[in-house]
């Protein structure tokens, strides 16, 4: 039988308080969406689209400003780019979530097939498995028949355990790259809009103070898919914007002296 260990009841108490939210799951008036606990499988789509929604589109905004232009070109181009590259970021994502989908497919008819012909076989690893997971005994025979007398238990066992592939059904590539062009546009638009107020002196300067601003609250936000401090992962995000901006603005400045 497995025993676990400190660390892993640690993390165990940590993810029952986080999807019960201090509710009480025995009490039958109480009902706690599981489901929904996976909605933050976008968040990645959402910071990584806006971060190069801004980066991109600040780089623009810098060349731009770097080669002397008017405020006007930048508008156009800027806003040309942001369309360009939020449709190229959406539709890559589409089409590689469709492409991971596909290829999850072909890997379980290819573990349906094995457990089809050689179910022995697949019973031994599936043994192996729980083995190693600490399974001994009465324990092991009893995890091994549960698992094999479902299928689609027995597969998706297979892939998470064997391929390290998991399957989400709920996982849509049409929403992955629908979410990664809005976030891209709704964030590259950040650097334009001082832009778009006429009034507004040096708008370049306040182009800067939006972009990187807005980097430090993307930036920030990397923490829920990393174990960096917030404050760290915002200051880094600013980092890595900032050597986009200087390169673009050196191009623009130099290539203007030429054309």
């Amino acid at each position: 039988m497995h025993i676990l260990t400190n660390q892993e009841r640690r993390k165990l108490a940590q993810e029952w308080k986080r999807k019960t939210k201090g509710k009480d799951p025995s009490d039958p008036n109480v009902e706690i969406d599981w489901h929904n606990q996976n909605t933050g499988q976008y968040l990645s789509d959402v910071i990584f689209a806006a971060n190069d929604g801004i980066i991109t589109t600040f780089a623009v905004v810098a060349g731009v400003a770097g080669a002397g232009l008017t405020p006007i070109v930048v508008i156009i181009l800027g806003v040309a780019n942001l369309l360009a590259d939020g449709a190229s970021m959406g539709l890559g994502n589409y089409l590689g979530k469709k492409s991971e989908k596909g290829f999850i497919r072909q890997l379980k008819k290819k573990e349906a097939w094995e457990i089809e012909k050689i179910p022995e076989k697949e019973k031994q690893e599936i043994r192996d498995i729980f083995h190693d997971k600490g399974f001994r005994d009465e324990d092991l025979d009893r995890a091994v028949e549960i698992i094999t007398s479902n299928k689609k238990v027995w597969i998706d066992t297979m892939l998470k355990d064997e391929l390290g592939v998991i399957d989400d059904d709920d996982d849509s590539p049409y929403s992955h790259g629908i979410v990664t062009f809005i976030s891209f546009v709704i964030a590259g638009v950040l650097p334009l809009l001082p832009y778009f107020i006429k009034s507004l002196d040096n708008v370049f300067i306040w182009s800067i103070v939006t972009t990187f601003v807005s980097l430090y609250i993307i930036g920030a936000l990397r923490y829920k898919l990393s174990d960096c401090k917030w404050w760290i992962a915002g200051f880094e995000m600013m980092f890595v914007g900032g050597i986009a901006a200087f390169i673009a603005y050196g191009v623009g400045a130099f290539l203007s002296r030429f054309i």
